[in-house]
């Protein structure tokens, strides 16, 4: 009949590792049959992993890596000061405006 095909996971190292169904077996019950079951498939060997070279700094490099990052975080960092800054003198505007035209509106004099 039919079989549902289940996708295989890849493994870490990238190999796939091919999901292996038993062969049906079938065994006839009568005497006059002398047929041997068939043997299941093998599954193919995986093939070998490829390693990586590791990765290697010199001082040179590693002060340049530490020195990257730094720049980054400090870049990071005055962005958010300053979106933060920015919020915080809008608001402080608005507040300013809003007592300003409260002023405007509960004044009796223009009535």
């Amino acid at each position: 009949m039919l079989r549902p095909r289940i996708p295989t996971m890849p493994t870490p190292t990238g190999l796939v590792a091919p999901l292996v169904h038993p062969a049906p077996v079938e065994q006839h019950h009568t005497a006059e049959c002398a047929c041997q079951p068939s043997a299941p498939p093998t599954a193919p060997a995986p093939a070998p992993a490829r390693v990586m070279p590791a990765v290697r700094l010199t001082p040179t490099g590693l002060l340049a890596v530490v020195g990257g990052g730094t720049a980054v975080v400090l870049v990071v960092g005055a962005v958010l000061v300053s979106l933060l800054l920015a919020v915080a003198i809008t608001g402080a505007s608005v507040a300013v405006c809003a007592v300003v035209l409260r002023s405007m509106v509960n004044n009796p004099r223009h009535r």
